[in-house]
Order: C-alpha cells, then structure tokens, then sequence
C-alpha cells in the first residue's frame, strides 16, 4: 500500500452511438442522459438537494454522478487515469477446455462493444437485465487485461511480453491459487452499485461458453460527494492512502505508467498499454484498531486527521526524512510505511495505485475479513512494484497488521481505436 495520491482525470465527453431500444415506459438511458447537460451538472455544482420531482418524468434530469461518462476509444485503456470510483468489481476468467485464439477473439469483440455500450449509457445489445434502466453512465469504466496463461491457451506464447513474468515470492505473501491469476481479467468501476453490477452481469454473460469465472472480488470507495471538498481517499485503517501517486500531470507520468509506443523492447501490441498488478491485502483491523493513535501515525509516518507528515506541515507538504526529535530520534521512523515506500528512498521505483476496499463479512476465524483490493499501474512491474515490495518486505512496520491473500498481474493492451476491439492487435496481429 504505497503513500502515493488519486489521479483527476475524467473524460466526461458524449459521442454518436448505435440506437437504443426504448425502456418499458418509452424512456431510454440516453434521453435522460442528453436532460443531464442542462442541469444535471449545475445542480451538482451547487450542491442542490432538490433530486428527483415527486412525480417523474421523461424530463427529469440526471445528478451530476449520473452524468459522467469515461470514453471507451482512446490511446489507453480506461480505468487506469480516471478518479476512484464507488463501486468496483475484478474478475478473473479462464478459458473454457479446448477454446483458443478464435474463441478468445470472440469474446474480446463481444466484451469491447459491450463495454462501449454501457459506458455510453445505453442497455446491452442482447438480453440486457434492465438493472441500469434509470441511471445514467456514473463514470462507468471497464478494462481488459491479459494473464500470463493466456498466451499458452492460445498458442501466442511468442508474443507473451517478459514483463508478464509471474512475480516473485514476499515473505508477507498467504497466496489462495485458486483466488490468483487467470487468463483473462477485467476491472469494472462505476460511481453507482447497480451500474457496476449491470456491468459485471452483463460481461459473465457475454463469456457463454468460451470461459469461466475464475474467481471475483467485490470492492469500494467513498462515494463522489459524500466530502465538503476533493479529498485523497480514506482506506479501511481510517489512514488517508494515496497522497504521493504521480499525476497524469507530471513530465515523467506516461513513461512511468505506460509502455510507449516505440523504443520497447516490448511486443507493439503492448504499445500504450501498461501492467495492472493486482493483490488481495487483508487488514488485520482487530489487531490495528487496539493501537493508540500515536502508535498508528508512527507506523504510517503521517498523521491520521489530515495525513501530513509526521515531520510537519499539511498533506502534501515533503517528508524531511532527516528531522530529529529532542532525544535525537526520527520524528519519522526508520521503519514508516510513508518513509520506506518513497520514490527517491527506491531507485525512483514508482507505481500508479488505485485500489478499492473490500469487507466480505466474518471470517472463520471470527475478524472481518477486509481489506484493500491494491491495484497499481506501471509500465514495468520489474522497476515498479516489484522493488518498492521488496523493500516493504524486508522491514515495514505496517506489515505487522496486514496479509497479502491472493496475487495477479495482467497485461492490460493499450486503448482500442474506433472499429477496433481491445487485443485485436494481438489476437489477429
């Protein structure tokens, strides 16, 4: 779980699409979508309470959280620069007994128009569940990635980029197997519950008989506006996580995060794509939550209200890793998660979180069973995640009270362009 900080990066343009079958009452998703430009956005902004009139209407507009919408086509995938979203849902596939590269083709031109329909706000093409009816896109995002199996299931093994290496073994790694890997793997985000669930529905569906769920994990986030402002996440330890992810912003940005389009030593289908390297981390919140609040700070090395520095000054102000206290100590511990996990104490090693929080109720040994679903981004996970792991393993205090229960890394293919289904360069390349 690296100190690092949530992009702001969402693509709220509209573009043409297929028609849409009209709802039961006449009303499709896009006519309520197209009243959301005229109010929907001012009454967000103005933090109106108003909602829905009693008795509604064809005309009645959209919130602001209806209203946004991610792009489907683009030079990368979305899900990867946009925002934290509410709700989250990654599933893991495997193809099913004796598919390969054209099953596998299939299902990528079945998942990417799908995806492209419901991120416009529209029903699926077929069958769709009307889960989604009255809502509008809320920022859904959904993503493709390949696993390391997949390129033997499809006899593609010479295009398997060596970056897809399995990762190695840390010493706070508990693996379930059967909760890691697969060959296929998907991200949906949406900033409501049930446009989520319409998503992953909707994919399981579209897989038929080509593949099979492998396993699933169901995440979230604080939903947008529950704050009087833009706040940096809060995860399940009450601990603001993310302060110093790199901004989409920042010179270095694309070069860390994506694998360019020339000059990699990478397959060209990988070209502004990038490595999503997935974990099931399991807080140990019974065991947390007795510590004192000075305890919690030292072990994070940030205050807990506002997630400054213990050092001194706000949020975002630099860590002075060299400040001593009257007896000489580190105000800073040795050992801080904030202090281990910076980029310039790991060769520049840095990642692009964005993680969702889990609870999956009781375990059977009477604790919750919660947690973070750690997601980071990186063109290489050889000098991202893995070195800044490597640290963290060998003497982060926060890894007392945490337990890293399943593992992933995928290759997540650079955007499909318009006609294109995400992989095709790949699959038919």
């Amino acid at each position: 779980m690296a100190d690092q900080s949530t992009p702001q990066a969402r693509t709220r343009a509209d573009a043409g699409a297929p028609p849409r079958p009209p709802t039961e009452r006449g009303v499709t998703r896009r006519t309520l979508l197209g009243t959301a430009g005229a109010t929907g956005l001012v009454l967000g902004a103005a933090g109106a309470a108003a909602g829905y009139a009693a008795a509604p209407s064809a005309a009645t507009p959209l919130t602001s959280v209806g209203t946004g919408r991610s792009m489907f086509h683009g030079k990368h995938q979305p899900g990867i620069t946009e925002d934290l979203q509410a709700k989250g849902h990654l599933v893991a596939f495997d193809l099913a007994a004796g598919a390969g590269r054209p099953e596998a083709a299939a299902l990528l031109r079945r998942w990417s128009a799908t995806a492209e329909r419901l991120m416009a706000g529209e029903p699926a093409a077929h069958d769709d569940t009307g889960v989604a009816r009255d809502a509008g896109p809320s920022s859904l995002t959904i993503t493709f990635g390949f696993g390391h199996s997949f390129f033997s299931r499809t006899g593609l093994e010479k295009q398997r980029p060596v970056s897809l290496d399995p990762l190695p073994d840390f010493s706070s790694d508990r693996l379930d197997k059967a909760r890691s890997d697969g060959d296929l793997w998907v991200q949906i985000g949406a900033d409501d519950a049930l446009v989520a669930f319409h998503a992953l529905r909707a994919i399981q569906r579209d897989a038929g008989s080509a593949a099979r769920v492998r396993w699933q994990m169901n995440g979230f986030n604080r939903t947008p506006g529950a704050t009087a402002r833009p706040m940096t996440a809060r995860n399940l330890m009450g601990q603001i996580d993310g302060t110093r992810n790199p901004r989409p912003a920042g010179s270095d940005f694309d070069r860390r995060i994506f694998v360019p389009a020339s000059g990699s030593a990478g397959p060209s289908w990988m070209a502004n794509g990038s490595y999503a390297v997935v974990r099931r981390i399991r807080m140990l919140l019974d065991d947390w939550e007795k510590l004192t609040l000075r305890a919690q700070e030292n072990v994070i090395g940030r205050r807990k209200a506002d997630g400054a520095p213990l050092s001194g000054g706000s949020e975002t102000t630099a860590m002075n890793l060299d400040k001593t206290d009257a007896r000489g100590e580190y105000v800073v511990p040795v050992n801080a998660h904030a202090r281990i996990t910076r980029p310039d104490q790991n060769g520049g090693a840095a990642i692009l979180r964005r993680p969702f929080s889990y609870h999956d109720g009781i375990g059977a040994d009477g604790v919750p069973d919660a947690g973070l679903l750690f997601i980071c981004w990186q063109a290489d996970p050889l000098r991202g995640f893995v070195p800044l792991q490597r640290k963290l393993d060998r003497g982060d205090a926060l890894s007392k009270y945490i337990r890293h229960e399943a593992s992933g890394l995928f290759a997540v293919p650079g955007g499909a362009a318009q006609g294109e289904y995400v992989g095709q360069r790949l699959l038919e390349g």
